[in-house]
């Protein structure tokens, strides 16, 4: 072999051995600072549009384009409240449509959980009241101390165990 075959071989080698070092960095920096959550609830301002100091944004139902959510009858739950876990004090309000419970950026409720699965659970409404369904999830969803088998109701106040988060419907 000619010296120039050797030299392009170990530069190659040497590319390659790079490239498999910043793999694993990136699959390490995503396991310590996990799930990049993104929060939906707002919309992103136009740049160079924020506002003056001291002014609060517009409610939701001042600014244009958008409607206010409308809940399910007035006494069912207004909002789902995480009440235990990494996330404890998050609150998603709820609306007419399902909430999606799991680690996935896709859902409405992504947990930074490790003992929660990607999709792991559906909080939906049916009939003025609203009912958890597990997702095929690998550590199971429970209602109070029972595991959802089937798609079961949720009376408000009650606690619903999603890997180590806890959630309550509330008025």
């Amino acid at each position: 072999m000619s010296e120039l075959t050797v030299t392009l071989l170990r530069i190659g080698y040497l590319a390659l051995l790079w490239l498999l070092v910043l793999s694993a960095i990136t699959v390490l920096r995503r396991d310590l600072y996990g799930t990049r959550i993104i929060d939906r609830r707002r919309t992103p301002a136009p740049r160079g549009a924020a506002p003056a100091a001291g002014e609060t944004p517009a409610p939701a139902a001042e600014q244009p384009g958008r409607t206010p959510r409308r809940t399910r009858g007035s006494g069912g739950p207004s909002r789902l409240v995480v009440t235990e876990g990494p996330l404890r004090g998050t609150t998603v309000p709820l609306g007419s449509s399902a909430v999606l419970i799991g680690r996935a950026p896709s859902c409405t409720l992504v947990l930074d959980d490790d003992y929660s699965s990607s999709r792991h659970a559906r909080l939906f409404p049916q009939d003025d009241r609203w009912f958890v369904e597990d997702l095929g999830s690998t550590n199971g969803t429970f209602v109070g101390e029972q595991r959802v088998e089937q798609p079961t109701p949720v009376p408000t106040g009650t606690p619903v165990r999603v890997g180590q988060s806890v959630l309550e419907l509330q008025r």
